[in-house]
């Protein structure tokens, strides 16, 4: 393996296990009492290799917001011909991570989830990152969803498409984690329990469709 592999691979377990550790004090100790050296610690690596990953400890709870969209922007891409734009939108939606109900098999990634969102009751600097990355992520795939169907779908419509499938899911998701779960090792129920939410919550919009059987765009 080349040496830029090798450093790659040891940059990503770096960075793994101070979100896991941090995913881990932050449940059993509270976000406000956890300190950036806490977490360092705990990932057993100094204060200065934690800020060569994260600028901040907020941070550590918004790991992939580009990448998220990046993935949606994809999705919308690879359409297939006939596809009607709420099922490519829900497509989407999975492969960004905004509709929770079918990304998180990993357990980190349901863990930082529910706790992002239980900060967000107190921690205004986190509510207000969460809130602002939600709405740039959704202006953008508002715009690629009205590129890709511009006859059924003006920017207006677009927008607001994309806001009330987000809006729904959110607003049931953040109720869901506001309810105590008992840390890592209740994960797989709270895997269950978004999953559940989200599916519930989409019905409306799913039953709506008809599935698509056509070849991809382009």
């Amino acid at each position: 393996m080349p040496p830029s592999a090798l450093r790659d691979r040891k940059r990503e377990r770096t960075r793994r296990a101070l979100l896991e550790a941090a995913v881990e004090l932050f449940e059993t100790r509270g976000y406000d009492d956890t300190t950036v050296a806490d977490i360092a610690a705990a990932a057993e690596v100094g204060t200065r290799t934690f800020f060569n990953y994260f600028a901040s400890k907020e941070e550590l709870l918004f790991p992939e917001p580009d990448e998220r969209v990046r993935m949606a922007v994809a999705a919308i891409a690879s359409r297939r011909v006939g596809e009607p734009p709420v099922e490519v939108l829900l497509r989407a939606l999975r492969a960004a991570g905004d509709n929770p109900g079918e990304h998180l098999i990993d357990d980190l990634g349901a863990r930082i989830a529910a706790v992002r969102a239980q900060v967000s009751r107190t921690v205004p600097a986190v509510s207000g990152r969460a809130a602002h990355a939600q709405l740039v992520a959704q202006r953008e795939i508002g715009r690629q969803l009205h590129a890709a169907f511009p006859d059924e779908l003006d920017e207006v419509g677009a927008a607001a498409l994309v806001g009330a499938v987000v809006g729904a899911v959110s607003g049931a998701l953040t109720v869901l984690f506001q309810r105590p779960h008992s840390g890592p090792d209740d994960g797989e129920r709270l895997h269950r329990e978004i999953h559940e939410t989200t599916s519930r919550v989409l019905r409306p919009w799913l039953t709506a469709t008809c599935p698509a059987h056509a070849e991809p765009v382009g």
